[in-house]
């Protein structure tokens, strides 16, 4: 499937005025809803798993915003998550900074070389730009996996501190860390928010529905498509870094392609084109796999396949456009609806 293919289903969404956008009631509820809801999270499950859910959500976000606003599906975005996981890992150890600058520091790496790779890259289209990208971050594995020096090679590298302005409860339990590293992330999705609802955030959305029309009007489409795809870069590297944190360990599977396909996954599972379903489509994958590898379930891969194809079958916009679109409805309906 192609990402034309992938972003069709939401041109017509994206076409209907949100009722997010407006200074409606529903809006208020949504954002308190959502804060609970992060605050309560860790109550209910695991305090790692959590934190994993946000890390994860918020690199889908980082996804949905090149292939839901922009049109460009990426399936190398991985050299970011894990790139800025690795960079993460060797600035804590080196240096000791607390782990939100160290995040900071990764997250910087991950734009720096997302700059040459989008370069590169946004000049293709289609497959051949989801080709080119999975290209650069296979390249990015092979320098993980042969620096041993610095990255542990096949080993990983382990031990990353969790320093944290010297606050033992957050650097030592992973319940309090988490309320830590969340703020780290809702930084993330803020800025995810505040692009998409910007004027430049317009333009992307304009040159993902008729990129010929955006450039006779003037815009430069190969440097929005850049700065569109290193600022989502920055967003998976503050998500990568955070995670690496989390667990005091980078691994190769962190570049590895998988990691790419799994949170392609996850965006469509959310929804394309809805910036929170990211949220939803992490938190449904990650607790269907701690809960099956606790229930010590075989083939999980196979069942979150299974679920995967139901989803996208039953929830066509996926389960966060699916759900905004039945609210969109019910709230047409109820304005159009004569008062007697």
């Amino acid at each position: 499937m192609t990402d034309q293919q992938l972003t069709a289903k939401t041109d017509v969404d994206l076409a209907q005025p949100s009722i997010l956008s407006r200074r409606s009631p529903w809006r208020y509820v949504l954002l308190l809803a959502g804060l609970a809801v992060l605050v309560l999270l860790p109550y209910q499950i695991y305090p790692p798993v959590a934190m994993d859910i946000l890390c994860w959500g918020l690199f889908a976000i980082s996804i949905d915003l090149l292939l839901g606003f922009t049109g460009l599906l990426s399936f190398g975005h991985a050299a970011f998550w894990g790139g800025s996981a690795y960079a993460t890992g060797v600035i804590a150890i080196k240096t000791g900074v607390p782990f939100p600058l160290a995040v900071l520091g990764g997250a910087v790496f991950a734009m720096v070389i997302a700059v040459p790779i989008g370069y590169l890259s946004v000049r293709r289209t289609g497959i051949y730009f989801a080709m080119v990208t999975l290209a650069f971050a296979q390249m990015l594995f092979f320098i993980v996996n042969q620096w041993r020096s610095l990255t542990g090679g096949e080993n990983g590298l382990q031990n990353i501190p969790k320093n944290f302005f010297g606050v033992e409860a957050v650097e030592t339990d992973s319940f309090y860390f988490y309320y830590a590293g969340a703020g780290v992330i809702l930084v993330g999705i803020l800025i995810a928010w505040r692009v998409v609802n910007s004027p430049f955030g317009r333009v992307l959305t304009a040159i993902r529905d008729n990129p010929a029309r955006a450039r006779a009007l003037g815009y430069d489409v190969e440097r929005y498509k850049i700065v569109a795809f290193v600022i989502s870069a920055g967003l998976a590297g503050l998500a990568g870094g955070v995670f690496s944190i989390s667990h005091s360990f980078a691994s190769l599977q962190e570049v590895g392609w998988t990691t790419s396909g799994k949170v392609v996954l996850i965006t469509v599972l959310g929804g394309i084109g809805t910036l929170w379903g990211g949220l939803v489509g992490a938190g449904v994958v990650v607790y269907l796999e701690d809960y099956l590898a606790s229930a010590g379930i075989s083939g999980i891969a196979m069942i979150t396949g299974a679920i995967f194809v139901l989803i996208v079958l039953l929830f066509r916009h996926g389960i966060w456009g699916t759900a905004r679109n039945l609210v969109r409805e019910q709230v047409i309906e109820r304005r159009n609806r004569p008062h007697r």
